[in-house]
């Protein structure tokens, strides 16, 4: 698929497209091109997911693509709610099992919550998954406050010595969610969630960031024109060896 504009900031590519589904489309094409290579190197790979409206063009072509040996490669998600009841279809597992989770034979699944659990037990059960051995590849989003995963501003730590963590979200971060949405108001959006810390992200060898949407265009001009700051979460993957920012034309207008 070809983009309407490639350039590099720092060592992070930026690809834009026409549009979210050509975006998708090119962004899936390359993690699949990846993975397959992957699959010829090593026995087992080991990819990281997000979950949003974002990312639903990039995921249903993930899922028709031919020729995957899906049951060579194990999954994680990148955060989910504290306190949505197992069956909320906002929860971001549920999500992921409509998208992706529950289309292709995956090796193994490893959600981030057992509801009931203690918020001690989940971290650490999830933290001692994600040190079994290293991420090969994370597929993720930006939020129209910069963040990654849930690492808003106000929480963000390049250098945190955490894997996963408790967060409190932030109100720009809640009223996204109202936007997508995947909630109807505000109060209806839970204030605390697991995150995957920004170290953790970046510990994958390559990491494929796709953003669509003028909402989020702010938020990928200070990605890729900024500072490299908490104070924008996502300037970080500009550090990033093997990472690729996919975005359309709405989303990179400030950039182009």
């Amino acid at each position: 698929m070809h983009a309407e504009m490639e350039t590099n900031k720092d060592q992070l590519a930026v690809k834009i497209y026409a549009d979210r589904d050509a975006m998708g489309r090119a962004a899936a094409g390359d993690a699949v091109d990846r993975l397959r290579a992957l699959l010829k190197q090593q026995e087992h790979v080991r990819i990281m997911f997000a979950a949003a409206p974002s990312q639903a063009e990039f995921l249903e072509h993930l899922t028709t693509a031919a020729d995957v040996a899906w049951e060579r490669v194990t999954a994680f998600h990148l955060d989910e709610y504290v306190g949505l009841p197992a069956e909320q279809p906002q929860r971001f597992g549920n999500f992921l099992d409509r998208h992706i989770f529950g289309k292709v034979p995956f090796r193994a699944v490893h959600y981030i919550d057992v509801p009931g659990s203690p918020q001690t037990d989940v971290l650490a059960r999830y933290a001692a998954l994600l040190k079994e051995h290293p991420l090969d590849m994370a597929c993720i989003g930006i939020g129209e406050n910069g963040h990654i995963a849930f690492n808003d501003p106000h929480v963000a730590d390049f250098s945190d010595p955490e894997c996963i963590k408790v967060v409190d979200l932030d109100e720009q971060c809640r009223r996204q969610q109202v936007n997508d949405g995947c909630f109807a108001q505000l109060d209806d959006v839970p204030a605390q969630a697991y995150t995957v810390t920004i170290p953790t992200i970046l510990s994958a060898d390559y990491i494929f960031c796709m953003v669509p949407g003028a909402a989020k265009a702010k938020a990928v001009e200070r990605t890729v024109n900024g500072p490299i700051e908490p104070d924008c979460p996502a300037s970080v993957l500009r550090s990033h060896q093997r990472s690729c920012l996919y975005l359309d034309a709405e989303a990179g207008r400030l950039v182009l």
